[in-house]
């Protein structure tokens, strides 16, 4: 499968980096073309500095550095950034899927399951996938872990089609 949008490995910020448009044969990517820069359209996103690292119809990644300001006491990531990692992730997957002739996607509900921390400093990475894709609404499964490969949270949004 190919993606529809394609970022650059090494991106230093993420609302000065620019999408490349690749061929997309499902219909619903063909619409995104007047919309390429999608995740940098995104304010909050940028203010954590998510670098979306792969865009496709069935999984969008990510990552997140771990800083002091995204941080509770103990200097582990607070669960908020958490959720708010998951939840844009979420949210450009169901955008990606959105049935022909629609333009937006919000988020109805989320439940996280804490796992474990994530230390200032680290590197988190995110794996959205779907649990279901429907005309009204679809429900995303974003996992989180670190660099080693250690579980901290996986969350579970249900997006409203707009």
């Amino acid at each position: 499968s190919l993606s529809c949008f394609a970022f650059p490995a090494a991106s230093a910020n993420l609302a000065k980096t620019t999408a490349i448009i690749r061929a997309c044969p499902e219909k619903r990517c063909t619409a995104m073309q007047s919309l390429p820069e999608l995740p940098f359209s995104m304010p909050f996103a940028d203010l954590l500095n998510i670098q979306v690292t792969q865009m496709q119809p069935e999984q969008v990644k990510g990552e997140l550095q771990v800083r002091p300001e995204l941080c509770t006491t103990g200097a582990r990531m607070h669960g908020g950034a958490l959720m708010a990692f998951a939840d844009n992730l979420g949210a450009i997957a169901a955008f990606l899927n959105l049935p022909e002739g629609k333009k937006a996607t919000t988020t109805l509900e989320s439940k996280t399951n804490f796992l474990g921390a994530a230390k200032v400093g680290e590197l988190v990475f995110g794996e959205t996938i779907p649990v279901h894709i429907g005309r009204r609404t679809s429900v995303w499964q974003t996992k989180i872990t670190t660099a080693a490969g250690k579980s901290v949270a996986v969350i579970t949004q249900t997006q409203l089609v707009l």
